[in-house]
């Protein structure tokens, strides 16, 4: 059965990537946890943020790296530490890096989830982050983000140190997949809406799933 990741949890009753949007996921029968971003603070201070400016989600024209912890706080963007502090352990967790880690960022996730991040993966597009961690966990869980899993996309998952392989779902097929795997790697695919397509990556042994809307109802 693949996992079933709530992207930026559920924002049809929350802001993306807000406590609200994550509780409300983790409250959807079938959901089997979160899939959300992580990018840092003024202070330097993890917080959980897709975008680079609050402009699309909260009509603020400031950069996230600009402002403080808790000025992005009475915007309603919490921090790495709260949502691991709030969130229970029996949830899955896909944290996406969206710039290179600090050690603080590190630190925090040693202190929610563990020294073994217990279930949990971390996740990047950014080959210099994933580097980065890998070099203070070589462990833990690494996946690559890429829009697809060509060979020369699945040789530099494996040169970078990742476990698995996040692919933009319309690139994955039976034949993909079993290239990742031949590699050694899980496979995931992002994101998806509907149920059918759900069921097809699910067939062809994925991992995991990012889904919303319909598909993260099941």
């Amino acid at each position: 059965m693949a996992l079933r990741l709530a992207h930026r949890g559920d924002w049809r009753r929350g802001p993306e990537n807000s406590l609200a949007a994550f509780h409300a996921a983790l409250a959807v029968p079938g959901c089997d946890g979160l899939e959300f971003d992580v990018r840092m603070s003024r202070d330097d201070m993890a917080v959980c943020y897709h975008d680079d400016t609050l402009k699309r989600v909260h009509g603020i024209d400031r950069r996230v790296a600009d402002l403080t912890a808790d000025e992005l706080e009475t915007s309603g963007v919490p921090t790495l530490q709260t949502v691991l502090e709030q969130i229970p352990r029996r949830a899955f967790l896909d944290i996406e890096l969206k710039v290179v880690p600090t050690r603080s960022t590190f630190e925090t996730l040693i202190g929610g989830r563990g020294p073994g991040l217990e279930r949990a993966v971390v996740s990047s597009f950014d080959l210099v982050a994933l580097r980065r961690m890998a070099g203070w966990a070589p462990t833990w869980a690494l996946w690559l983000n890429a829009r697809s899993a060509d060979p020369a996309t699945i040789e530099l998952a494996s040169e970078v140190g990742c476990r698995g392989m996040a692919i933009e779902w319309h690139a994955l097929d039976a034949g993909s997949v079993a290239r990742c795997r031949a590699a050694g790697m899980e496979v995931a695919g992002w994101t998806v809406r509907r149920r059918p397509t759900f069921r097809r990556l699910e067939r062809i042994g994925v991992t995991a799933v990012c889904v919303e809307a319909a598909a993260l109802d099941g």
